[in-house]
């Protein structure tokens, strides 16, 4: 369905995604905490992709994506699948250039997501995550409207755009005097371990990139060890819903398997206690998806005494009832 790219981009196919983000995304900071160093013994520099447009890095890959393509694609329309990140991000990245969008989203996706892909003007068609199958559903939609489609991780200029975070984690962390001993990413598809892997094993090689991913959906750590994609037994049943790939992209593996260095998982409590965290000590809104990096140095998971080691926020999309039972407020 997609016509973009399927080989694996390179250091330059990042700088050109850079470039056409420029001013149009946003360079979110990265951020210190002493409350944080102090209870972990290191440098933990945070990178709050919830302050990206749209509340999540999904914004840099989807536009990056949408304008790779010529005016007569544009115009046809984008289609694409999500659970409300990726979903955002096409939406307001097409309606910036003035073109439709179809989302193909699960009828279980946090309505707040739902919602607000609805504002940017994309049209939702809902599907049952456990019984619907949403490529085929997608692939009907391309083929009824012309429309093309921007996979949610597995097509390269969506990997490139990501990139563009993990470029700038290197460069703010080279300007802080820091060169990050590990990058700790939140993994779907994989994506954004790709673009992020791309960007860091580039410009800092001796830095390692972790996934981390949902106890019960840790697809890529499983296939780290294995050696080929692995997929999860289930589709749902973890609270982190932008983390629930069935298994790592075909694309995305074949960027990560020589660049990541392994892969950890924390549980839903831990994800929870991450999102507790950020709001009361770092005043930041993030999503259990997004907030598992951070709770994989806050459960102790990862080695930080007397490290740097940088945490991807990925998203901040946070459902309000959850949110609310994460903080302990009613």
């Amino acid at each position: 369905m997609n016509p973009g790219i399927t080989s694996i981009p390179s250091f330059d196919d990042l700088q050109t995604a850079a470039e056409r983000l420029a001013g149009v995304a946003i360079k979110t900071p990265l951020i210190r905490s002493p409350v944080l160093d102090a209870l972990t013994g290191g440098t933990v520099l945070l990178k709050p992709e919830t302050l990206q447009r749209t509340g999540s890095f999904k914004f840099r890959g989807a536009y990056n994506a949408i304008a790779g393509l010529d005016s007569a694609q544009r115009e046809q329309g984008i289609v694409t699948c999500s659970s409300g990140n990726h979903a955002q991000g096409v939406a307001a990245a097409a309606a910036l250039f003035g073109v439709p969008a179809t989302i193909i989203m699960p009828e279980d996706a946090p309505r707040l997501k739902r919602e607000r892909t609805e504002s940017y003007g994309a049209r939702v068609v809902p599907y049952d995550r456990a019984t619907g199958d949403r490529d085929a559903i997608a692939a009907d939609v391309v083929a009824e409207t012309g429309g093309v489609f921007v996979a949610p991780y597995d097509d390269a200029g969506v990997i490139c755009g990501q990139g563009t975070t993990g470029i700038e984690i290197v460069g703010q962390a080279g300007e802080m005097g820091f060169e990050p001993d590990t990058v700790l990413v939140p993994c779907g598809g994989g994506g954004l371990t790709a673009g992020v892997s791309l960007a860091v094993k580039s410009l800092s090689p001796s830095t390692s990139v972790i996934t981390v991913e949902p106890e019960g959906f840790d697809d890529h750590a499983r296939s780290f060890r294995s050696g080929h994609r692995e997929r999860n037994p289930e589709k749902s049943g973890s609270i982190c819903d932008s983390l629930l790939a069935n298994q790592p992209g075909a694309l995305t593996f074949e960027v990560n398997r020589s660049r990541v260095a392994g892969g950890l998982a924390v549980s839903d409590d831990e994800a929870l206690a991450a999102v507790a965290f950020a709001w009361r000590e770092l005043k930041l809104v993030v999503e259990p998806g997004g907030a598992v990096a951070l709770a994989a140095v806050l459960s102790g998971k990862v080695e930080t005494k007397g490290r740097t080691i940088a945490v991807v926020l990925s998203g901040g999309n946070a459902d309000p009832t959850v949110f609310a039972r994460a903080v302990g407020v009613s």
